[in-house]
Parts: structure tokens; sequence; C-alpha cells
């Protein structure tokens, strides 16, 4: 007598959607892609024979992960009431079709091996008298035999331990130590900068501006040898190694923090005192009457004569501004700087601390555009850099504008 009918899942769409992703994807195991395989065809057949003779399985295997399947349902459905992403609900769907744990042997390896090999891995590859800039896995094995921390370990163990430990000593990142000369100014100026954010949308609704300005330069336009071959069901988009140079634009962007809008931007080749001038009094243009603050970094261009000139003549200052180098107001970097920080005047400029440029908020707006245009276009020539560059302006300004969350109220970070 034929026994009961196994039950036939029923996937959401999320979860279909999920699935079918996973079978496809390349970089998954094959036994990953075998399971995925067996509930979406489980979804079709209802006999777990049938299923069995179209994968070219075993049909107790088909049983045992349509049942695996079947007791993961509730959790399944619960995190996706919670609004998990399809990345988040994958990473749950590969630990329904894992292996289960097995006894197995003990590790082989103690508590305080794998501690003395993390801190191994830590340490400079010199103080071992290694000539190299960071570990690998085998040269890490090496070391701990030599150091008969270990009979023996094979690299694949000691990745398997950096795994677990989080550690990645094939990657590193750039940072930048700031070290200012005075504590006292370089606190002064963050807090300057710091205290200015919160204020942008009451001064914005008054009709005064605040933006964070700078240039982006050296901004290549690179023009793929071939054409990019577009992604397909399994592979990725693929774009030519090989590229011809058409030369460089700079580009002095700002961002007004209130609104999130990218305002008067200026692209061209150079970024002189007088093009930082130029794109100053353009921006100013844009709404003449109106108080504006400028956030920007302490290059000298940024505290320039032509600046100070023009700050003067918008605003309508008469007294002598001195000679450059020589006398008065323009005498030097510092005069120049403290006259254009003047909180009384309807144009004025907020520094941030010198190597803290982070602190402004169109660096986080440069990053957009390198990642939305520059890092995968192609352009034939600098005069279509410079067009896309402002279409990509035009088009973020309409669907991506907003003001940043800026919770950083200027206290000390942890190196």
């Amino acid at each position: 007598m034929p026994g009961p009918q196994p039950i036939q899942p029923e996937l959401t769409a999320q979860q279909k959607e999920v699935l079918e992703h996973m079978a496809r994807r390349q970089s998954s195991p094959q036994c990953l892609t075998k399971r995925v395989k067996i509930i979406l065809v489980c979804t079709e057949e209802i006999n777990n024979e049938r299923v069995a003779q179209r994968l070219d399985l075993d049909r107790s295997t088909v049983r045992l992960w349509r049942e695996r399947w079947f007791g993961a349902v509730p959790s399944l459905l619960t995190v996706e009431d919670k609004g998990a992403t399809n990345k988040e609900l994958a990473r749950m769907i590969e630990e329904v079709l894992v292996d289960a744990p097995r006894s197995g042997t003990p590790g082989i390896f103690t508590p305080e091996q794998i501690v003395q090999t993390v801190a191994l891995a830590c340490e400079e590859p010199h103080n071992s008298e290694r000539p190299i800039s960071h570990w690998t896995p085998r040269e890490l094995a090496d070391e701990l035999i030599k150091r008969n921390i270990v009979d023996y370990i094979s690299p694949r163990s000691v990745g398997r331990i950096l795994d677990e430990a989080d550690l990645k000593p094939h990657l590193s990142r750039y940072w930048l130590n700031a070290e200012p000369g005075n504590m006292d100014e370089f606190n002064a100026d963050m807090k300057t900068v710091c205290d200015l954010y919160p204020q942008a949308r009451q001064l914005y609704e008054e009709g005064k501006h605040m933006v964070s300005t700078d240039e982006k330069t050296g901004i290549q336009a690179l023009e793929r040898k071939y054409p990019t071959k577009q992604m397909e069901p399994g592979k990725v988009e693929r774009r030519e190694f090989e590229y011809n140079r058409h030369g460089t634009q700079c580009l002095m962007a700002n961002f007004e923090v209130a609104t999130g809008e990218v305002i008067a931007p200026s692209v061209g080749f150079t970024r002189t005192e007088q093009d930082f001038a130029a794109h100053i009094a353009q921006t100013i243009a844009t709404d003449p009457e109106a108080e504006w603050t400028f956030i920007t970094d302490q290059l000298n261009t940024h505290k320039s004569e032509s600046l100070v000139r023009l700050v003067a003549q918008q605003c309508g200052i008469k007294e002598d501004l001195g000679i450059k180098e020589k006398s008065g107001i323009l005498q030097s970097m510092e005069t120049r700087a403290t006259f254009l920080q003047d909180t009384t005047h309807r144009i004025r400029f907020a520094y941030t601390p010198k190597h803290a440029s982070w602190l402004n908020q169109i660096e986080i707006w440069f990053s957009i555009l390198v990642r939305k245009l520059l890092k995968r276009s192609s352009f034939t020539s600098v005069y279509d850099l410079r067009n896309r560059i402002l279409d990509f302006i035009d088009y973020f300004n309409v669907t991506m504008a907003k003001p940043f969350k800026w919770t950083f109220s200027g206290r000390p970070l942890n190196a």
C-alpha cells in the first residue's frame, strides 16, 4: 500500500527569486546548488522519485532536503515578514541547506595554539626576520612550526583560524594621521564646522545658504578600448581592461547642506586661485543678495588674494586691503583667512582642520559621483566627461538629493 504523498513546497515570490539566483550563481558550492535545485523542482513535482530522476539523485536525498526545507519554512516566513533583504534571506537559506553538524574528530589545535596563531598574525613579519610586508597562511604555518607552537599545521588550517578571528592580512587601507601642531586650533576649527551643520536648515528657511565646497581634481577621461559587455544571467558586467586617455578635468562643486542639492558646479582644466574665486562668484550670483557660508578645507587657493578681493567687493567693504606678503589683510595666509572667516560679513568661510577634510560634506558627495558615474563609465573626450558630469548633477538633484544626516559633534575619535 503506497505511503502518504510528500507535501509540495509553496514558495513566496522572494524565496523563489533568491533560490533561482543561488542556483545560477557560479560561486555557490556544488552541493548547495544541488540542494537549491531540489527545492525548486519539488515545487513542480510532488513525487520524490520523479524529482530524483530529473536531477539524477537518490530518492532519499530528495526526501531529506524536502523535509529540511519544510522544517525551516516558519522561520523563513518570519524573517520575510520583518522585511529581510534578499541577501539576508539567502544567508538564512544557506544555513538551512548546509550539512548538519557531525561528531567527527575533535579539533587538533588547543585554544592556546589558536590564540598564539592569532597573535603571530598580528605581528610585523620583520620581527620574525622575514623581509615581507604582510603574512600569508603558508608563511604563518612555517613560522608556527619554526617556533614550536605546533608540530604541524597546514596553510589551509591557518586560513580557517584567521577567518574565524576575522583577520585579513592580505588587505590594507590607507589612513592619514592628522597630527595637529596646535590642538586648540584643531579643536576650534572642528567645533566651528560641527556647530554649523545643525543650523543649515534654519538658515536656509531664512534665505541664507550654507554650502560645502571643494574641488575634485584629475578626473580622467578614460575611453575603454572595446565596448563593455553587459551582464547576462549568471554573468557580471565585463569592462575592457585597456583604455585610451583623453585628458583630465577639474570639478568644483557646492553641496547645499540644507537640501542636499549640488549647485553652480564648475568643470574646467585648471584649479588656480582665480578659478576658485570665479567659481565662488558664480555661486553667489545664483542668489546675489543672500548670506553665504562656505565650508571648505585649508588649501591655499581657499585663502587667496583673489578670494579676499571678491568678498570685499561683494560685501561692500571699502577699507584698504593692503599688499600681499607685505601689509594689511593681504599680508599672509593667516590674515587673509581671518578676514574670510569674519562672521559679520554677508559672505564668509569656515575651514575644516588640516588633514580633516572628511568633515566636509562635499567629500561624501564626491564618493557618490565616483560610484555612480566615474568608476565604470567610458568617455570619448574631456568634453564628453564634462557634459556627463553636469548631466549626472542634474539627475542627482532630481532623483537623489537629500541632506546628509550628520551625527558627528566634534568629540574625539578613537584611533
